[in-house]
């Protein structure tokens, strides 16, 4: 029987020289190779400043703490995204306030955000603040899910007119574009993940990149133990003397063997991004025909989606379901059948308002964000990896189509 996951990283001899050079050298915390992949990154994405972490959940909570989100504040966020988005907001003791998703994007929907701002919320001396709650609204979180940016114009423009400040979550998004430019080039600082099933990977690990030298040095700081110095500069003046400490920091530092790894995957990441575009295509091409009850992704006009996950939607209407609960049934017992049959799936990621810590602290019933809940219940993640063959991705293709016959 086959055996297709959902995402193997892909790797070749460059990884492990780069990081047994890293073992030799003898500096394998964060140093210089940590430095060399920020800056690779960054560049890839047109932007002037890299910070690695240890992974994008700590990244984005080095952003909300450097954005001034604490206690007394709200921070928006889209429920259908991984739970360490909202989890973030919620580590610095702000209040993570959950929005509803465009079903066909899987992105914060700015009509559904633009409702909540005008239900909930009212603006006073230039600021915004919660009328039940009295917190002041500090910012939004849009997430570049599975690979497609969100409106991240349309959120700016509602952001300026609220006094608010965006991080974007771009776990998924590396290399994600609208027109010509990429995730994080529209003036909000961006998180990434390189977590394995990210386009490229380093074990864990994550980045902070922005425009703002100032950010930048201030989520520097932050990231290890918010030090005066760094561990380069200070081995470059007087090694035996620490640093100063000024405010509460955290030990957020990639180290140098992973950075090795990365610089190895960034030397690959353009055939990662066109091969994997090259099996989207294909996925988009073959599928319609074959398992019409599939809704395959949608790429609005003038976006470049990366396809860090190929993630389609079980269609109620072509599945003969009359409600989410029927149509997430059908999902989960063909999603069986394929596991059965060597086939990895997954659901697209969670509608956070449906899980036990949301939905127990502030009261969410399914029913009350109801597109990003269809998500959660409708949505399959297909395979797609760099070595996944056409004859493998043929398999999935056919499997779909006779194991859904007795289902439909």
């Amino acid at each position: 029987m086959k055996n297709i996951p959902i995402m193997k990283p892909y790797f070749d001899h460059e990884e492990a020289e780069e990081a047994a050079a890293a073992l030799a050298s003898g500096w394998v915390a964060q140093g210089p190779r940590v430095a060399e992949f920020e800056k690779m990154v960054a560049a890839h994405e047109g932007i002037a400043f890299g910070v690695a972490t240890t992974n994008c959940t700590t990244a984005l909570h080095l952003c909300m703490v450097a954005s001034g989100f604490g206690p007394g504040t709200d921070v928006i966020v889209p429920s259908y995204t991984f739970v360490a988005t909202p989890n973030s907001v919620e580590y610095t003791g702000a209040t993570a306030i959950l929005t509803d998703v465009d079903p066909h994007t899987f992105n914060i929907d700015p009509i559904a955000l633009e409702e909540l701002l005008a239900e909930k919320y009212e603006l006073r001396d230039g600021q915004t603040f919660n009328r039940a709650s009295g917190n002041r609204l500090a910012g939004i979180v849009p997430v570049n899910l599975f690979g497609l940016c969100a409106d991240i114009p349309a959120i700016n423009a509602i952001a300026a007119r609220y006094g608010l400040k965006v991080i974007e979550d771009s776990a998924c998004a590396f290399g994600a574009k609208i027109g010509d430019i990429h995730e994080g080039g529209f003036g909000n600082p961006s998180a990434l993940s390189f977590h394995p099933r990210k386009s490229i990977t380093t074990g864990e690990g994550g980045m902070v990149l922005t425009n703002d030298p100032d950010f930048a040095e201030h989520v520097r700081r932050l990231r290890s133990h918010a030090a005066s110095l760094s561990e380069i500069q200070r081995h470059q003046a007087k090694g035996y003397l620490l640093p100063e400490y000024n405010e509460i920091g955290f030990n957020y530092r990639m180290t140098d063997i992973q950075g090795a790894v990365g610089i190895a995957q960034m030397r690959k990441i353009d055939f990662i991004t066109r091969r994997r575009a090259e099996l989207a295509a294909r996925y988009d091409r073959l599928l319609p025909e074959a398992v019409p009850f599939l809704d395959i992704p949608f790429v609005p006009e003038g976006y470049t989606h990366i396809y860090q996950t190929y993630a389609c939607m079980v269609s109620l209407e072509k599945t003969g379901r009359g409600s989410v609960e029927e149509g997430n049934q059908f999902r989960n017992a063909l999603m069986d059948r394929l596991e059965q049959n060597g086939i990895a799936t997954r659901q697209g990621t969670h509608a956070t308002h449906t899980l036990g810590y949301y939905r127990e602290k502030y009261g969410y019933r399914n029913a009350d964000l109801p597109f990003s809940y269809a998500c959660d219940r409708l949505s399959i993640a297909l395979p797609l990896y760099v070595e996944l063959s056409e004859s493998d991705q043929d398999y999935v293709i056919e499997q779909l189509a006779t194991l859904s016959k007795d289902l439909l």
